[in-house]
């Protein structure tokens, strides 16, 4: 793990994580779509996942939220035009062939997202060490309750928090405010780790000590400010300076 910035930051009191991308591998529906859709999968999972993106920003920013829908509703609109775009942009027959029944097996796969597999050995981890555990997810509640649920991570998770309840997305600083209300701590006693360079930028600009997670190599955002910490797996969460060590642990 990686130190990007120079002051000594307060004891961490709690780690909130992002959940679509950091603990839920949002590519692991790319072989499903390379089954209904042979030869296109990759580019698939890839634009499903940069729309989806885009039109959280889209209706948080346009006409004060007046047009927002809920990330599950948002996730299949992105998975439509994905789709529209890379198979069949030159086609007209969507409906005849198949398209709504391919839609809903490619939704009810990203209802069950794989874990990556250092999620529950950290949390647990974490929980030991007396930590506050949560995620702060775009996601509607129900989604993340299944998606926490099939990974098995009930009972680690101190807080399940999501946008929806203030119908606003990350990056919107509303969204992060959320992470300091549920725990009752200063958002720099809080550690916030994401897989999405964009979100820990964000997340850093908002005040937290961040954790960006680069599973895939990549350049961080070029913006001027970097995450507190980096680095490649969610077991860096357990070297970050300020969190409490495992009881009976020397110092």
């Amino acid at each position: 793990m990686e130190k990007t910035r120079a002051s000594s930051p307060p004891a961490i009191r709690a780690v909130l994580f992002d959940a679509y991308g950091t603990l839920f591998d949002v590519y692991s529906v790319n072989l499903a779509a390379e089954q209904l859709f042979p030869g296109h999968g990759q580019a698939l999972g890839l634009l499903w996942r940069d729309k989806q993106i885009e039109y959280t920003r889209l209706v948080t920013t346009c006409d004060h939220g007046a047009h927002y829908q809920p990330f599950w509703a948002l996730t299949r609109s992105a998975l439509v035009y994905a789709i529209k775009k890379i198979v069949i942009s030159a086609r007209n027959d969507w409906v005849a062939a198949g398209f709504d029944a391919k839609v809903e097996q490619l939704m009810n796969q990203y209802r069950h997202l794989s874990a990556f597999p250092e999620n529950r050995e950290v949390l647990q981890a974490l929980k030991a060490r007396g930590l506050v555990t949560g995620i702060l997810s775009n996601g509607d509640p129900s989604m993340l309750a299944v998606a926490v649920k099939s990974a098995g991570l009930e009972g680690l998770l101190d807080h399940v928090i999501s946008v929806d309840a203030i119908r606003k997305y990350k990056t919107h600083p509303d969204a992060y405010a959320l992470g300091p209300q549920a725990t009752g701590l200063a958002a720099r006693q809080i550690a916030f780790v994401s897989c999405n360079s964009w979100d820990a930028l964000a997340a850093t600009w908002y005040g937290y000590q961040t954790l960006w997670v680069n599973r895939y190599q990549l350049p961080f955002e070029e913006l001027g400010t970097p995450p507190s910490y980096s680095g490649s797996s969610l077991r860096d969460v357990l070297a970050l300076p300020g969190l409490a060590p495992l009881p009976g642990a020397s110092a």
